[in-house]
C-alpha cells in the first residue's frame, strides 16, 4: 500500500529524539498533512481525549513515537509511573486507532525487554524467554505490553494494522544530556564536554568499561520507520529489531566521544560501581532482509551530535 503524499500523519511525540526527527523525514519526503500535539494539547494518558482527538482528526497514519522514559535511577524510583502513564498511552491510543480504522500505526518497544541474559546477537524470539533486568523492569512490562498488543490487535481484526519495531540504543540532536536520567552515550557527551570546559584533568566512570552496547541513529530509526510504513503489506504479524549491527565496549564509546569533544584529560573506571547487562545486540537481519539499511556510522552520529549539543543545550536548556 502506498502512503500518499497528502495522508494525514499524526506524530505522537514530535519534540522528541524519534519524533523530532520522524516530522523532519515526511516532510523532507514531501509528506503535507502532519498533525503534531504537544502534552498540554493532547493527554494520550485520558481516554475520553484521546477517543476527541481520533474521532475529530481521523488520522490514516501514526507514529508513536511517546512515552515515559528515563535512566535507570528514574526506572527504579518511579516504576509504577513507568508502568502506569506508558500503559496508559499504548492502550488509549491503541484503542482509538481501533476504531476510527487507522491504516497503520508503528509502535516502539525497547530492548530492556529483552532477558538480561539473552544469547547474543538477540533475535526477536528471545523476547519472554527470561528474567528481565529488574531496575527497569515497569518500563520493560509496559513495552512488552505494547509489543503483545501490537500482535493482538492484529489476529482480533483480522489486519496488519499495528506495526512493532524494536530500535536499539538510539542518539542524535534532541537528545536527552541531563545527568540525572539521561542514557549512556549523552551522559558521556556531557561529562566530556563539562570536563573540558571546566579544564577538568580526569573524568570518572562507572565500572569497569567492559560492557557492550549497540548504539542507533536516530535518522536510522527514522528512515526504518517510513520504510516499515511503506513496506506494511511485507511484513509479517511480529515485532522487528531495528539496529547498527555493530556494537562497542563503553570503553571504545568513552575513548571515541572524549576525543571527538576535545577532553584530552585521564579516563578513571570506577570498579566499585556496576557494569550492568554485558552485552546487548540485536540481531536485526529479519529487517534487513526487507531492504533497509542504516546508513549513519557511529563516528559520524556522534559528531552530528556533539555539535548540536554545544549549539544548543550546553546553557542548562534542557
Amino acid at each position: 500500500m502506498v502512503m500518499h503524499k497528502d495522508a494525514k500523519i499524526f506524530v505522537a511525540g514530535h519534540t522528541g529524539l524519534l519524533g523530532s526527527v520522524l516530522v523532519k523525514k515526511l516532510k523532507s519526503d514531501g509528506y503535507r498533512d502532519i498533525i503534531t500535539k504537544l502534552h498540554k494539547e493532547l493527554d494520550l494518558t485520558n481516554q475520553k481525549v484521546v477517543d476527541g482527538f481520533f474521532q475529530k482528526e481521523r488520522p490514516e497514519y501514526v507514529f508513536l513515537a511517546v512515552g515515559l522514559v528515563g535512566g535507570i535511577m528514574a526506572n527504579k524510583t518511579y516504576p509504577a509511573t513507568f508502568l502506569h502513564t506508558n500503559i496508559a498511552i499504548q492502550d488509549n491510543v491503541f484503542e482509538a486507532a481501533t476504531k476510527t480504522e487507522v491504516r497503520h500505526l508503528v509502535f516502539y518497544g525497547s530492548s530492556c525487554m529483552y532477558p538480561k541474559n539473552c544469547p547474543q546477537p538477540i533475535k526477536e524470539e528471545y523476547l519472554m524467554t527470561g528474567e528481565i533486568e529488574d531496575t527497569s523492569e515497569g518500563y520493560a512490562i509496559a513495552k512488552t505490553a505494547g509489543i503483545i498488543a501490537c500482535k493482538t490487535y492484529n489476529n482480533q481484526f483480522k489486519n496488519n494494522r499495528f506495526i512493532a519495531l524494536l530500535p536499539n540504543s538510539m542518539y542524535g540532536p534532541n537528545d536527552n544530556f541531563d545527568l540525572e536520567n539521561s542514557h549512556v552515550l549523552s551522559a558521556l557527551i556531557r561529562k566530556f564536554h563539562d570536563a573540558k570546559i571546566g579544564r577538568g584533568k580526569k573524568v570518572i566512570l562507572w565500572g569497569t568499561g567492559n560492557p557492550k552496547r549497540e548504539f542507533v541513529f536516530h535518522e536510522d530509526v527514522a528512515n526504518a520507520s517510513v520504510f516499515a510504513m511503506k513496506n506494511a503489506d511485507k511484513l509479517k504479524n511480529m515485532h522487528y529489531n531495528i539496529g547498527s549491527g555493530i556494537d562497542y565496549s563503553i570503553k571504545e564509546l568513552a575513548h571515541m566521544i572524549s576525543k571527538i569533544v576535545g577532553f584530552s584529560g585521564e579516563i578513571e573506571w570506577d570498579t566499585t560501581k556496576p557494569d550492568g547487562t554485558q552485552r546487548k545486540l540485536l540481531d536485526s537481519s529479519r529487517f534487513l532482509e526487507l531492504g533497509w539499511r542504516p546508513f549513519t556510522d557511529m563516528e559520524t552520529g556522534i559528531k552530528k551530535t556533539y555539535e548540536w549539543y554545544v549549539n544548543n543545550l550546553q546553557y542548562g536548556v534542557r
